[in-house]
């Protein structure tokens, strides 16, 4: 039988945009806009996105490596403060196993013409899933991707 463990852990990660408040809160709660940014890796196979961003809807994304697993991701938003924050929850699946449960919140700050990010989640990772650092990692580079996006955004 499989050992049951959780392993709780919690990451802060902070981000400066040189792109204004009113564009980083579209890249984060336009469905359009976010689709853009927020994607599973080119290797993947392509990945269904789902996303009803008001307090109480939820966003969804389903997709995995070519003949590899299925990996899930379901989020609740809980708390929504236009241009200021996003609270919500997320469990994360491989297959049909949870593999995490995380509580995060986007916190966002004018800085002049640019904008600073912190992202600060709570994750309990299921069953040696995780300790932690490979979530801070891949929520890392999605942060990443967002820069891209919103610098790709600003030349046009």
């Amino acid at each position: 039988m499989t050992e049951r463990t959780i392993t709780h852990a919690m990451f802060t990660l902070e981000r400066h945009y040189p792109a204004g408040l009113a564009r980083v809160w579209k890249a984060l709660s336009d469905p359009v806009s976010k689709k853009k940014w927020f994607e599973a890796p080119e290797t993947w196979e392509k990945d269904v996105h789902q996303m009803d961003f008001r307090v109480g809807g939820r966003e969804t994304s389903v997709g995995g490596p070519p003949g590899g697993p299925v990996i899930t991701f379901e989020a609740l938003y809980y708390d929504i403060v236009v241009n200021e924050r996003i609270v919500y929850s997320y469990d994360m699946l491989v297959g049909d196993k949870r593999i995490s449960v995380s509580l995060a919140a986007f916190e966002l700050k004018s800085e002049g013409d640019a904008t600073r990010l912190v992202l600060t989640e709570h994750g309990c990772y299921l069953d040696g899933s995780d300790d932690g650092s490979e979530r801070k990692r891949g929520t890392g580079g999605l942060l990443d991707k967002l820069g891209a996006y919103l610098a790709r955004e600003m030349a046009n």
